[in-house]
């Protein structure tokens, strides 16, 4: 009788031992998840709050184009850099952010040769190109190339970090002998 008695209350401790950590855990995450999913919600929130690309280059403003995707780690791991330059920025420079999986933007992906994301283009307020970033930068390079586009633009400088994820392909619209049955 003692055995089984003092079991069960080893039982009931085990359990309620294992409800705290998982409450502990769960409490963590609440309140961390800022912190934790920052880099995504931002991401998200780039295409949300973009503004179209074909108004950008027709508001005679200076456009600051990124391409990125939602599932790129590297397009995670800046985003509050981008973030921060947009908050920073936005009342002279038009933000645009596109996203490479959606179909809606192929051309302007074909237009701009993206091959690996992140990739900021930077144009004037004429929409001449003035720098192309692929893959991690950092967040000093390319707000000196945002203060020089207020001053008159030389000409196209591209700057290529080894830190960048290749563009997948999209094959959902592809057509072949057997994708009709």
């Amino acid at each position: 009788m003692q055995s089984e008695s003092r079991e069960s209350l080893l039982n009931k401790n085990l359990k309620a031992v294992i409800v705290l950590i998982v409450s502990v855990f769960l409490i963590f995450l609440i309140i961390f998840r800022n912190f934790l999913f920052q880099s995504t919600y931002l991401l998200k929130s780039f295409g949300e709050l973009s503004i179209d690309p074909g108004i950008a280059f027709e508001n005679n403003k200076p456009t600051f184009l990124e391409f990125y995707a939602e599932w790129c780690e590297v397009c995670k791991e800046m985003a509050p850099k981008v973030s921060s330059l947009k908050n920073e920025y936005q009342k002279d420079i038009n933000f645009v952010f596109l996203n490479v999986d959606n179909q809606k933007w192929e051309n302007y992906v074909r237009k701009f040769d993206v091959n690996g994301i992140p990739q900021v283009n930077l144009f004037d307020k004429k929409g001449n190109l003035i720098s192309t970033f692929i893959g991690k930068q950092q967040e000093l390079t390319i707000r000196n190339s945002i203060d020089q586009l207020k001053k008159e633009a030389k000409s196209h400088e591209e700057y290529l970090n080894d830190e960048f994820s290749v563009l997948k392909v999209n094959t959902n619209n592809e057509v072949n002998p057997r994708s009709h049955g």
